[in-house]
């Protein structure tokens, strides 16, 4: 399948020398939900400028649906949305009003019906004559994507969809996304809840530093990097760990009285060691009280590649 997007060697030196994209390649299928993690300052929100012409590149190239962005961008732009991360738009204009001069920035020519499913696909219809500065926090950002999907585009950025609004607004919106997708629309998120990454995406990357640390699937990534961790409780201290069990990738804690397994790779590997670790304490005589097992989350993955990042920094 064609790439929608494609980035090669894309940089951005701000004055005073803040490199906030350093040599990004990045490919985006059509139709995928890609999640973009990484901490503040990393260079999430430059990336997206850079996409959609609102800042410009030191360096690197950027096509989309086959149109280079420097050379041919009106093609390419107005296929594009983006909800901004912060709420910038008219607060005294009325939603419906709002949302139908978004669509006529593109050069569409009006189509009420339109208008309406997008407001009533966000329950924003009953809001529709409604000044936006009257709406809560979490309207205001319904009304954000409202305008972003206002021209139909085919790639559509979301930068912190879900900031500032509560869980329950929250699973609504992971709700709209799927079902954008549902339409056929690629979306790019960047976002601080990983747990939404982990939900929803097909595919994550990780950014720190202007550095673009890893992407893969979603899937791949956690089988890849993930790892099992099983805390077990001994019935009686253990000063030294017996040769049974000291090849296994353990340690003793809480002054021998709890032994620490960290192993395995995400693949099963981990609860398949556990098990036979657990046969040879019984086997060694060393009897235990409690297990306490735990697979790593796309959350222990991010934290742990940022830092080995600074590390290498």
């Amino acid at each position: 399948m064609d790439p929608i997007l494609e980035l090669s060697g894309l940089s951005k030196v701000y004055p005073g020398g803040l490199k906030a994209l350093d040599d990004v390649d990045l490919t985006i299928r059509k139709g995928e939900i890609f999640a973009l993690l990484g901490p503040n300052g990393a260079g999430k929100t430059t990336l997206i400028g850079a996409v959609c012409g609102i800042v410009r590149p030191t360096s690197g190239t950027i096509r989309a649906f086959g149109h280079d962005m420097a050379s041919d961008w009106r093609q390419a732009r107005s296929r594009i949305g983006l909800v901004p991360q912060e709420l910038a738009t008219d607060m005294f204009e009325p939603v419906r009003r709002a949302v139908s001069y978004s669509r006529g920035l593109f050069g569409l020519a009006p189509d009420p019906a339109r208008i309406e499913e997008i407001l009533r696909s966000l329950s924003l219809w009953d809001k529709r004559d409604e000044r936006i500065m009257a709406l809560s926090g979490g309207m205001k950002r319904r009304v954000l994507i409202a305008k972003a999907l206002a021209h139909e585009p085919d790639l559509l950025f979301l930068d912190e969809p879900t900031a500032g609004v509560d869980v329950e607004l929250r699973k609504g919106m992971w709700a709209i996304i799927d079902e954008m997708r549902g339409r056929g629309v690629t979306i790019i998120l960047t976002t601080h809840y990983i747990e939404e990454a982990e939900m929803m995406a097909d595919r994550v990357g990780i950014i720190n530093r202007g550095k673009l640390l890893m992407v893969d699937e979603k899937d791949a990534m956690m089988a890849r990097l993930g790892r099992t961790e099983a805390h077990i409780t001994l019935a009686k201290p253990l000063a030294s760990l017996p040769p049974e069990i000291a090849h296994f990738p353990v340690e003793l804690e809480a002054g021998g009285t709890s032994l620490c397994y960290r192993g395995g790779d995400g693949t099963g590997k981990g609860k398949a060691e556990v098990a036979a670790l657990t046969k040879a304490l019984i086997v060694s005589g060393i009897d235990y009280t409690g297990i306490d097992t735990r697979e790593s989350s796309l959350e222990d993955i991010f934290v742990s590649l940022l830092g080995e990042g600074e590390g290498a920094a």
